[in-house]
């Protein structure tokens, strides 16, 4: 957890440690780096102002090494282009304080849930030629390797086990997001844009299409 106010870090960490988590706390970026440089973890709580290194920086930082750990990043910020800042650095979630613990904590059981359990089925996944292998956690559009966030892998998983059927935002915040997901914001349109650009805006045909009105679907396009 990355946290500058101690009081508040010393809150979370024992609310989660009662929960059943080891916690480990940096009040600055630089440090926060240093220590996911020196280990592995399964998930970090991230906040965006911080000494030294900013949380928006951090989390892109982190995002170079492992594009897969689950970010889940509390600030005081609560607009939707906060929002949509945040998750654009590779958060796979944002939580606005003040919030009540019981939903950080659901947070966090969720991102963790999607990390090590992915929608379930078979190991590999193809639709043309982009593949997915859920092993192994890369995808491939042709021969080029795309690197995903955790979020952004789970989203496009929904979309290729349910190709040529148009989704809707609501089907996606239930699958990808948890029910209690604000989906009064644009967030699933601008991660279905984070997904165009690294599957779709350099390759061709095209693979993912707006229903206008529904949502979107998986199927092949027009270059």
């Amino acid at each position: 957890m990355v946290e500058d106010e101690p009081k508040v870090a010393a809150l979370i960490k024992k609310g989660l440690e009662e929960n059943g988590f080891n916690v480990d706390i940096a009040y600055d970026g630089f440090v926060a780096y240093k220590m996911f440089e020196a280990r592995e973890y399964d998930a970090i709580i991230l906040d965006i102002n911080l000494p030294y290194k900013n949380g928006i920086e951090l989390c892109r930082d982190i995002r170079s090494i492992n594009p897969r750990v689950p970010i889940l990043m509390l600030t005081a910020m609560g607009t939707t282009e906060d929002k949509i800042t945040g998750l654009d650095s590779g958060a796979d979630d944002y939580l606005v304080k003040p919030f009540e613990f019981r939903e950080l904590l659901a947070r966090m059981k969720s991102l963790l849930r999607r990390s090590t359990n992915t929608i379930s089925g078979g190991n590999n996944l193809k639709f043309l030629d982009l593949e997915m292998n859920l092993d192994t956690y890369e995808v491939m559009r042709g021969s080029t390797k795309i690197e995903l966030t955790q979020k952004e892998f789970a989203l496009l998983e929904y979309l290729l086990r349910n190709k040529g059927r148009v989704l809707s935002r609501i089907d996606i915040a239930e699958k990808i997001w948890d029910i209690t997901f604000d989906t009064g914001t644009n967030v699933i349109d601008v991660y279905i844009n984070f997904l165009r650009k690294k599957i779709d805006k350099d390759f061709s045909p095209k693979l993912i299409h707006t229903q206008t009105g529904i949502g979107y679907v998986l199927k092949e396009g027009k270059s």
